[in-house]
């Protein structure tokens, strides 16, 4: 069998990649991908048992497996791992076989698999195969988040707090003058960090581009640009460092906003999520409920976003109100965040479509051009 399979697969390697660079064909060629995957963990997590490895004088599988077959070490481990987990996830097993999810998806689910879930997962685990053939791999995360919350709300509060626990900040100079570093944030510190590192490296790439257009005299690309990416990043962070340095002792500075989506219909459910996306604990909240605002969302079962008033007004609430129902662009295939998209007519205005949230979607720039081409951004479901 296994002689047979060869023999396919050195069919395909002598095509040319031009022949089978058709989107039907890179579909079914990532489906069979998975497949051959799933069936190569499970066979590698039974060859763990069987312990075959021993009589080469091998301590664990994994040493024996990431020798013989050339892989780091780490990832002879976590295959064995996830092969010893689908022996208790026979749904995401069968849906792994048959290529309708990938190993990224069973990684997830075992990732929330502990003795405090193992019951709920084995009545849900249909329900999550579900999830993980239909929707985008970032909404499935999400969704698996959101069930393990439900399912061990003890859990995850104290994962939340070991998450928060983790985090820390190394920065030393080297002999030669130039700092190396790492940090390592919590989601809400790490967020309030990297979207304030973010707006002013476009601020300063912005300023890069108009310099470049003035010097070369033309559109400039990439190349014609004073900074890297990487140089700029650097530069916004010194810049940061300056600004909390020159602040005046005692100014107020603002406020983060945490949006709390709250399901229509199960208006006491544990949801909590950053506007990027990250699902948290309600824990994680607490340490800033004291300087946050705090904006009320609530979803109907229409999808219309009904938002409440907060202590200082934010202008423009039905655009406000798409971004949170909406939360990226609604092309298929873009996830730009949404206070980074326009508010797309769904009905052109020319056409005297209305600037109603019912009218509204959000769209990054390059999709609201129609650059692309293509499928337009899809209007909300309702």
């Amino acid at each position: 069998m296994l002689d047979a399979l060869h023999a396919a697969i050195s069919d395909l390697t002598a095509i040319g990649p031009e022949t089978l660079g058709d989107a039907g064909s890179v579909v079914a060629l990532h489906r069979l991908l998975a497949q051959l995957e799933a069936v190569t963990t499970r066979a590698t997590a039974a060859f763990d048992a069987s312990r075959e490895w021993e009589a080469d004088g091998a301590q664990t599988a994994a040493q024996w497996v990431a020798t013989e077959c050339g892989l780091p070490r780490g990832t002879a481990r976590g295959r064995l791992a996830l092969g010893r987990h689908l022996r208790h996830l026979p749904v995401l097993e069968q849906a792994w076989l048959d290529g309708d999810i990938t190993a990224a998806h069973v990684r997830v689910v075992a990732h929330v698999r502990r003795p405090a879930t193992a019951d709920a997962l084995a009545r849900d685990e249909r329900l999550l195969a579900s999830n993980a053939s239909r929707l985008r791999f970032e909404a499935f995360c999400r969704a698996v988040a959101y069930w393990e919350q439900w399912a061990d709300p003890d859990g995850a509060d104290e994962a939340e707090e070991a998450r928060t626990a983790r985090r820390g900040v190394q920065l030393d100079q080297s002999y030669g003058g130039m700092y190396f570093g790492r940090i390592t944030l919590d989601p809400i510190g790490g967020t309030i960090v990297a979207d304030e590192l973010e707006r002013r490296e476009r601020a300063l790439f912005d300023a890069d581009w108009a310099e470049a257009r003035r010097r070369t005299g033309r559109e400039p690309t990439a190349l014609d640009l004073a900074r890297t990416a990487a140089q700029r990043r650097a530069d916004a962070l010194v810049q940061m460092a300056v600004a909390s340095r020159t602040a005046p002792e005692g100014g107020r500075r603002p406020a983060p906003l945490f949006s709390v989506l709250v399901d229509y219909g199960t208006f006491s459910g544990r949801i909590c999520e950053l506007a990027n996306g990250t699902v948290v604990s309600p824990v994680a909240l607490v340490p800033w409920l004291a300087e946050a605002e705090i904006e009320r969302a609530v979803f109907g079962p229409d999808r219309r976003v009904e938002v409440g008033r907060r202590a200082r007004l934010f202008g423009g609430a039905t655009r406000r109100a798409i971004e949170l129902r909406d939360r990226c662009c609604q092309h298929p295939y873009c996830d730009v965040p949404g206070d980074r998209c326009q508010a797309d007519h769904i009905v052109p205005y020319e056409e005297g479509g209305l600037t109603t949230q019912d009218n509204g979607r959000l769209a990054c720039a390059f999709h609201n051009r129609g650059r692309a081409g293509g499928r337009r951004p899809r209007a909300p479901d309702g």
